[in-house]
């Protein structure tokens, strides 16, 4: 059913005429929405920054982990350990370092790989198709398939949960936007396809609610001679995306969306000019987590709006948080001198509260909520 949002254009003492850009003198602006950025909203005018908390304790402290020493590998993506979860997706950080000996196939989800290191070749139902460090493969429910590394591997996995990952709509800017179909990769059924079938004995180890199953063949079942349809694996590299930008106004997050399922979005940070008129925000406006729980994952550059990130770390920010620039990232945006980003990050923003695993010890970055103290607080702390 449609929403019929309740119709107000409200304007309540001083306050800029449009978001996000000629903030009355000295203040620090705070956004409310509803449907993360796609609903109504709200701009508040502060005398101090939203974030500038004292202590902060609770179930919505933000989080900060480590991801780099989770770093045991395993040849069955389904033995990687779960990072954190709900009943709508799955995310877990697996390292492979040789070929893996049996198939996969999850059951339970589309499955999303993210390729934060390495390369290789995948081999699955739809032929053979290599990856590289930076590529997005989407892998279908209820594909069989299996890594084969000519570099040490290792992923970021999403599943979406009994759901699939499909496109966003891209509304006025077009199909073509963000990044054109057709530069999506498939797999073939070529020369290197053909060389990895046997008739060796082959297991498939099929994960459907959480629980294993093994399959055995005495044949290795990737033996398609050819297929024809509108399914497939597909993969695409961080580098083919072209994002959205405005020199005038700084776009929210929802703007650099990849793919999208029922209950959360995969969205791609990539290097982008910053934001060049004077009166506009040069990056993110402080906001609410009021109806999506934001994950990010840091995979290479220095992320701009954050201090003492590094590439294979993960932060959750959970729903009811306030937050916006670090200290430092704001106070360099607000003076200017850098013109562009240079980082890649994934973000997933899911509608459902997400649990973290346990985490062994040192992977968490425990300080992480401090770093919003103004340099002051820091030192006063010290």
């Amino acid at each position: 059913m449609a929403r019929n949002w309740i119709p107000l254009r409200q304007v309540e003492g001083t306050a800029s005429r449009q978001a996000h850009v000629r903030l009355p003198e000295g203040t620090f602006e705070r956004e409310i929405s509803k449907e993360g950025f796609f609903g109504p909203s709200a701009q508040f005018h502060h005398k101090h920054k939203p974030t500038d908390w004292v202590e902060f304790d609770g179930p919505i402290r933000p989080r900060a982990l480590d991801l780099n020493k989770m770093s045991t590998p395993t040849g069955n993506p389904w033995a990687a350990p779960l990072v954190m979860g709900n009943a709508h997706l799955q995310m877990r950080i697996w390292r492979l370092d040789k070929a893996m000996t049996e198939l996969a196939r999850n059951s339970d989800g589309d499955q999303l790989l993210f390729i934060h290191e390495g390369a290789g070749a995948l081999f699955c139902d739809y032929g053979h198709l290599d990856y590289t460090e930076g590529d997005y493969l989407v892998i279908p429910r209820g594909t069989m398939w299996r890594l084969e590394p000519t570099k040490p591997t290792v992923s970021l996995m999403v599943e979406a949960t009994n759901d699939h990952f499909t496109l966003p709509e891209k509304g006025l800017v077009g199909r073509h936007a963000i990044f054109d179909p057709a530069i999506l990769d498939t797999p073939h059924i070529d020369d290197a396809f053909r060389a990895q079938q046997d008739e060796r004995t082959w297991k498939v180890s099929v994960k459907r609610r959480n629980k294993l199953s093994t399959v055995t063949f005495p044949f290795n079942p990737l033996d398609a001679i050819g297929w024809h349809g509108d399914l497939s694996v597909v993969r695409i590299n961080w580098r083919d995306l072209r994002p959205l930008m405005s020199h005038r106004a700084h776009l929210p997050p929802s703007a650099h969306t990849t793919f999208v399922a029922g209950r959360f979005v995969v969205c791609t940070f990539v290097p982008r000019p910053l934001e060049s008129d004077p009166e506009a925000l040069r990056l993110p406006f402080f906001h609410n987590n009021d109806d999506f729980e934001e994950v990010i994952f840091y995979h290479r550059g220095s992320f701009f709006s954050r201090d003492n990130i590094h590439p294979g770390m993960m932060t959750v920010h959970p729903t009811g948080f306030t937050h916006g620039p670090h200290p430092k990232a704001f106070n360099a945006a607000t003076k200017g001198g850098k013109t562009e980003t240079d980082e890649v990050a994934v973000m997933i923003d899911t509608r459902d509260a997400i649990d973290v695993a346990d985490m062994p010890a040192g992977v968490e970055f425990e300080g992480y909520v401090k770093s919003w103290r103004p340099p002051e607080m820091k030192q006063a702390a010290e």
